[in-house]
């Protein structure tokens, strides 16, 4: 699995929003990765690529020590403060691959919708390196279905894509599936992991329409529109929900990977 090149800079540029908008993930997928793993204020833990610390919480309040590295100067100052009443909480502004990290010293490695802009070779080898015999890796991530419900306002979204968004043909309705949860645990392996698991959680949100807009303006290929294109994007997308009664439905699958240092 290739790392995503070219937009890794453009996250930092709404951390705010991204903040306010990008979900946090559901208490059962932490209760998955505390019955994996061991894990009190004893612990020392990594969180790759933190962003708006939507991911981070559940783990301080476990006390454990929790060192975030983080490649946004904006997101790094932004959970400087969301998380300053912790002291277990530390940050490191800098790319994962660039930062240095003792072997063998963590308990937990984990990474929220942020590891696939990591070479896999590198990232994999370099958190297997970093982690403690037992030591547990998570990655999870959030995929959106928007509109699931509603084919109609489906179809018309993706008409404007198709207009707009660098004159990519419509995408069909696709969801992710518990095959592509299966291969991407099975990764792993292949850099010495063990006791791989995986699981899926579901969850709807809804959006006025500009919410939902303020939540595209997000993602980092929206973000990389030329800014009157993607005014005009957003305008289109904006009036076409509320054409369909204001709001819109995401429909996520959220996937869980755990594997395990020998």
């Amino acid at each position: 699995m290739s790392a995503i090149k070219g937009l890794e800079w453009t996250f930092d540029t709404v951390a705010s929003a991204y903040e306010k908008f990008r979900p946090a993930y559901p208490d059962e997928l932490y209760k998955m990765i505390f019955n994996y793993i061991t894990f009190n204020e004893s612990c020392y833990a990594v969180e790759v690529g933190i962003g708006g610390g939507q991911a981070t919480l559940p783990i301080l309040k476990t006390g454990c020590n929790l060192t975030a590295v983080e490649y946004g100067k904006e997101f790094s100052e932004l959970c400087k403060e969301k998380f300053k009443e912790y002291q277990n909480f530390s940050i490191i502004t800098n790319k994962f691959e660039d930062t240095l990290f003792l072997d063998d010293t963590y308990d937990l490695v984990y990474s929220a919708s942020a590891f696939h802009w990591i070479a896999e070779s590198i990232g994999y080898e370099k958190v297997f390196s970093m982690l403690k015999s037992a030591g547990t890796f998570a990655r999870f991530a959030n995929h959106p279905y928007p509109a699931k419900d509603n084919l109609p306002l489906f179809e018309e979204i993706q008409s404007i894509y198709g207009e707009y968004y660098h004159n990519k043909k419509p995408k069909s309705r696709v969801k992710y599936t518990e095959e592509q949860a299966a291969q991407t645990a099975k990764i792993a392996e292949k850099y010495g992991f063990t006791d791989i698991k995986y699981a899926l959680f579901h969850r709807t949100r809804i959006f006025s329409a500009s919410e939902y807009c303020a939540l595209l303006g997000t993602y980092s290929d929206h973000i990389a529109i030329e800014e009157n294109i993607r005014k005009k994007f957003f305008s289109k997308i904006e009036d076409t929900i509320n054409n369909y009664g204001g709001s819109i439905t995401v429909y996520d699958t959220i996937d869980l990977q755990l594997a395990r240092k020998p």
